[in-house]
């Protein structure tokens, strides 16, 4: 039976080489080489590199949950959680270079390849969207944010945006895009 330790170490060597070079720049052989271990224990533990993939999208989910959380944070106003929920996945995304936003990556890359990959990051931006569009919700009910858009559009296209502010900061090597996102965002958009 495999030993869950060893399934972690195989997921964490695949979280990390499948964020920095792609889902198809990276081979089983370099994810069992980063996780130390032979290929077949890769095998003894996902049936796929696409399985890996799917495991992938929820780690990388889990691991900005606290990010989220911030968005329930009700000692600061609705536009301060919005805004500090994109500081913070600024601060997050900086930390990690220019690599950019997972399921972004994921999305772009992966889209027309692997419907299931395509359903798990569908998914995790529906569940983003619908916590930013509670936010907005309560921003629009206090007087905060205009009414002439609802609370779901309005959080798709921060969304939208903000992935695309990402991307183009990778693309670019620096973060102009996404100072020009907080900018529009904050200054026009949700005003």
């Amino acid at each position: 039976m495999p030993r869950p330790n060893l399934r972690e170490q195989i997921l964490s060597a695949g979280y990390e080489t499948l964020y920095a070079k792609g889902f198809n720049g990276a081979s089983v052989q370099d994810i069992a080489e980063a996780a130390d271990v032979p290929k077949g224990s890769f095998y003894n533990h996902f049936d796929s590199k696409e399985a890996l993939g799917l495991a992938v999208v929820d780690e990388y989910v889990a691991r900005c949950a606290p990010l989220r959380g911030i968005l329930n944070d009700r000692t600061l106003p609705p536009l301060s959680r919005l805004r500090a929920h994109f500081e913070a996945l600024n601060d997050a995304s900086a930390g990690h270079g220019q690599r950019g936003c997972l399921l972004g990556n994921f999305g772009c890359e992966l889209s027309n390849q692997s419907a299931e990959i395509r359903g798990r990051v569908a998914a995790a931006f529906d569940n983003w969207a619908g916590a930013l569009a509670r936010v907005i919700d309560e921003a629009q009910r206090e007087g905060h944010v205009a009414k002439d858009l609802d609370a779901k559009t309005l959080a798709a296209f921060v969304i939208d945006a903000w992935e695309g502010a990402v991307l183009r900061a990778k693309v670019e090597g620096d973060r102009r895009g996404v100072e020009v996102f907080f900018s529009v965002i904050f200054a026009k958009v949700l005003s």
